[in-house]
Formats: C-alpha cells, structure tokens, sequence
C-alpha cells in the first residue's frame, strides 16, 4: 500500500514536470518570460538613458547608481542586450519628487521622518512608436535624530534596490 501511495506521488510530480515543460517550449508564444519578464520575441534591444534627477532636492548620488542598478537589472533578468543606435525598446526615467516629511511625533519631538522618491518611467517602443508611461512613488523610513545627509547614506542601497525593482515589475512584468 505504501509503495502505491508512493508511485502515485511521484507520477502525479513528473505529470506536473512534463506539463510545465511542454507549456514552457511550445512554439507559437509570442512572448518570452524569463525571471517574470514579460518580453515579446520581436524585442532583442534596449537602451536606458540616463536616470535624471529633476526633483526640488537632489541627491547627486541618485541618479547615476540608479541608472547602473537599473541596466545590471536588464542585463542580467532578461534576455534583452543593449543598442544605443537602433533599439527596439528606448527607456526613459527621470526623479520627479524626492522630499522629506515628518512621520511620527513622540514626546513632542520628531520620532521619525520620511523620505520619498518618486520617479517616471516611460517605454518608447521604437517598432511601434508606442509609448507606456509609468510613475512609481516609494517611501523610507528614519529616526528622526538622523539628519536628511545621515538618512541618505543609510537608505541609498535599500532606495536602488527598491526603486530599480519597481521600475523593473513596471516595464517587464504583466501586473
């Protein structure tokens, strides 16, 4: 009896196995996903311009480490290389709010502050001449006897991170 229940398990698992293989390869899907990219197969290049800072308060830091987050993300989640002369897709981003609030108050004095950067990305498909634009808007989070220079050295990776992620879900993902 054991064995069945066994032999059951595992046709049930190499079932699931071939299933999603088949609908892995199977020819005629104009789409390649890859990591969740979301690319169709007449894409082959991109080419990122410069993520420029337009916001009120400038992080110079920002910009370039977000523009090279953002490329190493492309280059190494998606099938995708880069062409500057000729791409099939051209994408733009810019830093449209980066600006500091008070979160919390305790004891009548700053607990926690804010930080929020947003940024809007637009998708220039150069076969189609179809644009998608997109803004994505990201709060983080510090103690309030941290100066806004302080917060910014503790918060830069965490900030790319999440930012070239977003950015990322944006372009190459169905959400």
């Amino acid at each position: 009896m054991k064995n069945r229940k066994h032999n059951t398990f595992f046709a049930g698992l190499l079932l699931v196995f071939v299933v999603a293989g088949v609908a892995l390869t199977a020819p005629g899907c104009n789409i390649y996903k890859l990591n969740e990219a979301v690319i169709p197969d007449s894409v082959k290049t991109f080419k990122l311009n410069f993520i420029e800072n337009r916001a009120r308060i400038v992080n110079p830091q920002l910009s370039p480490r977000l523009t090279e987050k953002f490329r190493q993300k492309i280059l190494g989640q998606t099938r995708l290389s880069p062409n500057d002369n000729n791409p099939d897709w051209e994408i733009n981003a810019f830093v449209t709010d980066y600006s500091l609030s008070t979160s919390a108050i305790s004891n009548q004095q700053v607990a926690t502050n804010r930080l929020s950067v947003s940024v809007h990305l637009s998708l220039l498909d150069t076969k189609t001449d179809e644009v998608k634009d997109f803004d994505i808007s990201r709060s983080f989070e510090f103690k309030g006897n941290l100066s806004l220079q302080q917060a910014e050295n503790l918060l830069m990776d965490e900030m790319t991170r999440t930012l070239t992620d977003e950015m990322f879900n944006k372009l190459f993902s169905n959400w």
